[in-house]
């Protein structure tokens, strides 16, 4: 990444960081963080399915 990469980067994340109170800016990393969670098990229990089903074949 560039150094201007970086600096918007960094400028972004202190923007939202003074934008929002720090309570919901956890609370909005943890919804974020379920959702990626739970999209991640789907997609493995997707492979894991299209594998058992590739076996059999």
């Amino acid at each position: 990444m560039n150094k201007y990469g970086t600096f918007n980067l960094i400028s972004l994340l202190l923007l939202v960081s003074l934008s929002m109170s720090s309570c919901q800016a956890i609370a909005d990393i943890f919804k974020a963080g379920v959702w990626v969670g739970v999209i991640i098990v789907v997609v493995i229990v997707i492979v894991i399915f299209w594998l058992m089903g590739k076996s059999k074949n």
